[in-house]
């Protein structure tokens, strides 16, 4: 039978899923027909009963009431199952449905609106996704309609049921007016405009409190419909008189700024088509090959005189609804930025280009790292600056564009998008997108008026956005809160910026790969926890700590005196030399920050001289750490040069800065070791302050084990006000300081030694294994041969602090139990089973992939490791029974190379609750050289959760009986053992015995 569900070409193969709903229709035709059969259906029965209910209702329209009628009469899941089968229809056949099955399937919609069927709000959705931007076809303004109408008809039970689904039919008819309204001498939009104006005032005048949830982008879609007259007045009241939205907590505009939207709006404006080319050309394809990828989907989606239109949401979707993994990013797959590109130089008309840069800047005009993702930032920064020199015009007008929304946007809340966009370019960097400001602040190829309006947008802050500058001995102020003024007057956003700005003449379609910068790790925000503080760590102003404050000129010449001076005062004082270099280190770093690349002496040469003048006088740099000092001026973790480099280095991250230590290490110093090592004794030392925090979370630190948090903490502030430090005493000061900030100085110290390791793979690409973690673990066997006594926080705090680069790593954990012994080790399980940190990490494949490689490990290393992995998955969420599964499948079991792991994994069950997953992996378990493994099992789960157990057992059973199982597969010793169990209860066992007497024959 031919179908009358889709249109299909006679060269196309059958649709699968049509092809499964028409099987089902014919199969169950006669059972469609009353009267119906009064029987109760199981569950393949009931899915092929439904099957077919959806082919009949959509394909013959006569009989849909009927059908659905059956479907009353027979639903058991409250119309769950028949509206996925909807949405399946909807998502993967749409495109191609006959128009009378279009029709059918929003009646059908409607039907199971009117009986609230569960999961109707996701059947909406996917039928909003299906009309297309810029599309002025019969068919899509067809079903544009169609879908405003119900929304209004079926206004209050949508309010009532689903009120969310009103905020995603609000964000599409809102993006699809901008274009209806733009086209209004086309008569067939006439009514579809009347109806989506009606839906859209209705929502803002009366449901406002679920407008505001979409977040900042409401603003957006907003001004694109301002010369709309009832848009007017909704505008002018958004700004002048918020209180007629009658929403408590909602004043002023300003609030929409601050807050995120989500992404699932985004993707409400592409079709499901469009995503999955979109994710397959960001996930598969490789970089300099996305040309003929590029041109099909332009062929595709968006040839058409009106289609262009659809960039805007294309662009929204890249930046703020796909976020790749690190993975990806650090793989040779074409990035976002370049995607980007390709579709600016696709756009011919001058208010699209400038629409489509709004959606590219727009989280940059309100960023705030406290609510919003650098990931939705990162294309437009790596945009501009991959497209230096080859593509300068690129650069020119994006910057320029943002430039001009900074000063243009909002007149009266420019404090707000000024500290927006500043924050945005501090994250950045901070985070290693980029290595500095200056790769645009100092290119020539750029006019020079940008050059000194980005200047002046970097370091010219108004001094109400200026962080107070705290004295020494106070708490400085880590974040300043949103401003939120009262409106005065009208001010003056820029929905429209065509006529300001020009068209880009060359826009990249694969832009070239800038100097060569590190790979970055995904730093998504919102995902935060103990083992991944890089993604939020940020020291408090930041801007302040790249440009240390002083009033006084600072020129190449005086960095040069200070220079030729530094190997005298070192020969005549060793005091005197380290603040000559804490001075020197500190001008270097405010030389270029004010003048970028104006400094007369190049990193390696001003290394190299450090380097002779403190050697030459006996004090050599970056020396391995073979015994730890308590007294200050014999510990070279704090009294010396190499400290004070390290100290200047993670409080400024700057590239120059970094440049040096690269430099030292191409040389044989141990500079990573170093790093790391530095930080995590100041994570020891900060976690001893917060275990003694006092008087509302203050303490004040002055205890001899703390000696390089005060170092480190004297050095910040020093830093932060441009002051010498006084480095001929032993930092005996007290600084009184908070838990957030300790915290936020110890992320910082190693956000600034990760970003050490990326600069240095970044010099080694053209050698095999150049991993961040294989970095950081050369540098932690450097560091266990220095004699560490405090080996174990170095160790806790990378798997801490540095998770995605040391959890799950097998090497890394090899070297902590050779490292590390009996004692450390419990130390290591306790703060393990206390969640402080985590070892393996809950992917169950990478752990079972850990105690697989470990059976060739020595009978000591294997002990200690089990100790560990017992003390982590007892409280976590790995799924054991897969990995005690795949151990006694995967490979035939050695009594001598196993045991050990055979007894961790028998000491682990009695760790975990006998769920029927669990005791049904124990009960198939095979017979094998171990085979009282599974009884031992049952006994210790008999004495700690009888109850469970057994009734797990139950389950287990009468699944295992419903499949027809073989029960010779049942584990012998669990037969043996559950008879002996209860024959010593007392107790008869012969419903146990019936299922299992098959297998005691065996």
């Amino acid at each position: 039978m031919a179908s009358k569900l889709i249109r299909t070409l006679s060269h196309e193969a059958e649709n699968q899923y049509e092809l499964s709903l028409r099987q089902a229709f014919e199969a169950l035709e006669p059972q469609l027909r009353p009267p119906f059969s009064l029987r109760i259906p199981n569950s393949s029965e009931y899915l092929q009963l439904n099957r077919a209910i959806v082919y009949g209702v959509l394909c013959e329209p006569h009989f849909a009431k009927i059908h659905v009628k059956h479907l009353h009469a027979i639903v058991i899941d409250g119309y769950a199952l028949f509206v996925s089968l909807l949405v399946k229809v909807v998502n993967e056949l749409y495109v191609k449905l006959v128009d009378s099955v279009k029709n059918q399937l929003i009646w059908v919609t409607k039907e199971m609106i009117d009986v609230s069927a569960v999961g109707f709000d996701g059947l909406l959705l996917c039928l909003l996704r299906q009309i297309v931007g810029g599309d002025f076809s019969d068919g899509n303004l067809w079903l544009g309609l169609e879908l405003v109408r119900l929304f209004l008809d079926k206004w209050d039970c949508l309010l009532e049921e689903e009120p969310f689904i009103l905020n995603s039919a609000l964000y599409t008819f809102l993006r699809l007016l901008a274009d209806h309204c733009r086209l209004s001498s086309i008569e067939k939009l006439g009514m579809l405009k009347r109806l989506e104006v009606e839906f859209c005032v209705k929502m803002l005048r009366e449901q406002f409190h679920l407008c505001f949830k979409i977040g900042r982008d409401l603003v957006r879609l907003l001004q694109d419909l301002v010369h709309v007259p009832s848009f007017r007045a909704i505008w002018k009241d958004l700004l002048l008189n918020p209180n007629e939205f009658k929403t408590p907590g909602f004043s002023d505009i300003s609030q929409l700024y601050h807050m995120r939207s989500s992404s699932r709006y985004f993707l409400t404006r592409i079709t499901p088509e469009m995503e999955t080319q979109l994710r397959f050309l960001l996930t598969h394809v490789k970089f300099g090959s996305q040309k003929r990828y590029q041109e099909w989907f332009t062929r595709k989606f968006l040839f058409g005189p009106e289609r262009e239109t659809l960039i805007v949401d294309i662009v929204r979707f890249i930046c703020c609804g796909h976020h790749p993994s690190n993975e990806i990013i650090q793989s040779d797959v074409v990035p976002r930025w370049a995607v980007i590109g390709w579709l600016l130089k696709c756009c011919r008309k001058n208010y699209v280009q400038a629409n489509v840069k709004l959606a590219l800047f727009y989280d940059w005009l309100f960023f705030d790292e406290r609510v919003d993702n650098i990931m939705n930032i990162e294309p437009a920064m790596l945009l501009m600056v991959c497209s230096i020199p080859r593509y300068i015009d690129m650069t020119n007008t994006l910057l320029d564009f943002l430039l001009l929304l900074v000063d243009n946007y909002d007149v009266d809340r420019n404090d707000i998008i000024v500290r927006g966009v500043k924050s945005a370019f501090g994250i950045l960097v901070q985070k290693g997108v980029v290595h500095s400001l200056d790769v645009l602040a100092s290119c020539k190829a750029l006019p020079p008026f940008l050059q000194e309006r980005l200047q002046k947008l970097q370091f010219g802050v108004p001094n109400e956005l200026q962080p107070a500058h705290p004295s020494h001995r106070s708490v400085p102020t880590f974040s300043l809160p949103p401003s939120t003024p009262t409106p005065e007057r009208l001010p003056t956003p820029t929905p429209i910026l065509e006529e300001r700005l020009p068209v880009s003449t060359a826009t990249p379609e694969s832009l070239p790969t800038p100097t060569p910068s590190p790979k970055r790790q995904h730093t998504g925000a919102g995902e935060v926890g103990l083992g991944t503080r890089y993604a939020d760590a940020s020291i408090p102003v930041s801007d302040d700590l790249v440009t240390p404050c002083s009033s006084s000129l600072i020129t190449g010449e005086t960095i040069e005196k200070l220079v030729q001076n530094l190997g005298e005062t070192v020969e005549n004082s060793n005091t005197m030399g380290l603040k000559t270099l804490d001075e020197l280190l500190m001008l270097f770093v405010k030389l270029e920050s004010q003048k970028p690349g104006s400094a007369s002496i190049c990193p390696e040469v001003l290394a190299s001289k450090i380097t002779v003048e403190f050697e030459t006088n006996g004090c050599k740099l970056f020396t391995p750490l073979k015994n730890l000092q308590d007294a200050p001026d014999r510990d070279d973790e704090i009294g010396s040069a190499t400290a004070l480099i390290i100290r200047a280095f993670i409080f400024s991250q700057h590239e120059r800065m970094q440049q040096m230590l690269l430099n030292w290490s191409k040389n044989g110093f141990p500079v990573g070791a170093r790093l790391v090592s530095y930080a995590s004794r100041l994570a020891y030392e900060a976690c001893m302050v917060i275990n003694v925090m006092v008087d509302n979370n203050i303490c004040e630190i002055n205890d001899s084990g703390m000696q390089l948090l005060i170092f480190h903490v004297d050095g910040y502030f020093s830093f932060l006000n441009g002051k010498k430090e006084d480095s001929s005493k032993s930092v005996e000061s007290t600084s009184k300081i908070d838990e957030e900030f300790v915290i936020k100085l110890v992320d910082n110290a190693f956000t600034a030694y990760k970003c050490f390791l990326m600069h240095t793979r970044a010099t080694l690409l053209k050698e095999a294994d150049t991993s961040l973690s294989k970095l950081l673990l050369s540098d932690l066997i450097s560091c266990s041969e220095w004699e560490n006594k405090r080996l174990k926080s170095l160790f806790g705090s990378i798997f801490c602090h540095l998770a995605d680069l040391s959890t799950s790593e097998e090497n890394i954990i090899k070297l902590v139990v050779n490292q590390l012994d009996h004692a450390d080790l419990v130390d290591m399980q306790l703060e393990v089973a206390l969640k402080k940190y985590s070892l393996f990490g809950g992917n169950t494949e990478a752990v079972f992939h850990l105690i697989k490689n470990s059976l060739c490990w020595n009978h000591v290393e294997q002990h200690k490791f089990w100790g560990l992995i017992r003390s982590e998955l007892a409280v976590s969420n790995v799924q054991l029974e897969k990995i005690i599964l795949e151990f006694f499948c995967s490979h035939e079991l050695d009594a001598n190379i196993d045991a050990i792991a055979v007894g961790g994994l028998l000491a682990l069950c009695g760790c975990y609750a006998p769920t029927p997953e669990l005791v049904g992996v124990i009960m198939l378990l095979p017979n094998n050289v171990f085979q009282d493994f599974t009884a031992a099992a049952l006994a210790s789960w008999s004495l700690s959760n009888a109850s469970m157990l057994f009734e797990s057992l139950a389950k287990f059973l009468e699944k295992f009986d419903s499949k027809n199982g073989d029960r010779s597969m049942i584990n012998h010793s669990a037969i043996l053992w559950l008879l002996n169990h209860f024959k010593g209860q007392g107790m008869s066992g012969s419903n146990i015995l019936s299922c299992l007497s098959v297998s005691m024959q065996g």
